[in-house]
């Protein structure tokens, strides 16, 4: 295969995974603190083996390297439930799970069976103790202070531990919002919280159609390219095949 169509397969194979990333951020547009992800590329300059030229013609590839997290805050929204709590600034929740200690910040948390404070997936939100917070019947009027302060009008449950991490593209995403580390967490001692509200999608719907848009015209135009090379190769053969 001639190098131009190693470099147009180059591009589009890039492309094509770009355009799942924006999908798939699309998709979660709706999705409480979920965070978008970016492609990361790099240029690769390769010295033609051809020619006979006396300055060294250097060959472009393009290789998609990493996907990475945009971890900056989404919008907050108010939803009137006690139990939403949204962080304000850095911080991730810490969640116990069966493979231990996990993190997020969706915090759309509710009461299971036990009275335990839990997320969607029954998994209970940890206190600065590492122990869960357990209502009662007659704990009423919850109230969750700015810093993470858990109260009745049975008195203090304790506070929610908030932590966060020196490497935070180490983050790992799993099932139900959640991620893990192998780092070590450091906690926030001044957290901000606002209870009765969550964090909504980072993600601009806007600005990721555009992308969308502009990557699928760019692969429509490598596309071309290679129809065209392809075509021009063939008339190629087509005149130094000798005829009988």
């Amino acid at each position: 295969m001639e190098n131009t169509a190693y470099i147009a397969l180059s591009g589009q194979s890039a492309l094509k995974r770009e355009m799942s990333v924006i999908a798939n951020n699309l998709a979660n547009m709706n999705t409480t603190a979920y965070k978008g992800e970016k492609m990361m590329f790099v240029e690769h300059l390769v010295k033609s083996k051809g020619g006979n030229s006396f300055i060294p013609q250097k060959l472009s590839y393009t290789r998609d390297v990493a996907q990475y997290q945009n971890f900056a805050e989404g919008p907050i929204k108010n939803t009137g439930n006690t139990f939403d709590v949204a962080i304000h600034g850095d911080g991730y929740f810490v969640m116990e799970t069966p493979d231990g200690e996990h993190y997020t910040r969706n915090g759309h948390f509710q009461l299971n069976n036990d009275g335990k404070l839990v997320n969607l997936s029954d998994q209970a939100v940890l206190s600065d103790a590492g122990t869960p917070f357990f209502f009662g019947p007659e704990d009423k009027d919850i109230e969750i202070t700015a810093d993470g302060l858990v109260s009745t009008k049975n008195g203090e449950l304790g506070k929610i531990r908030i932590v966060k991490f020196d490497t935070p593209q180490n983050l790992q995403k799993k099932a139900s919002g959640l991620y893990f580390t192998e780092d070590q967490p450091v906690d926030v001692t001044n957290p901000t919280l606002l209870q009765k509200s969550l964090e909504s999608s980072n993600v601009n719907p806007m600005s990721e159609i555009t992308k969308m848009i502009n990557v699928q015209r760019a692969y429509d135009s490598v596309r071309k390219f290679i129809d065209k090379e392809d075509d021009r190769q063939r008339k190629m053969l087509q005149q130094l095949t000798p005829r009988g």
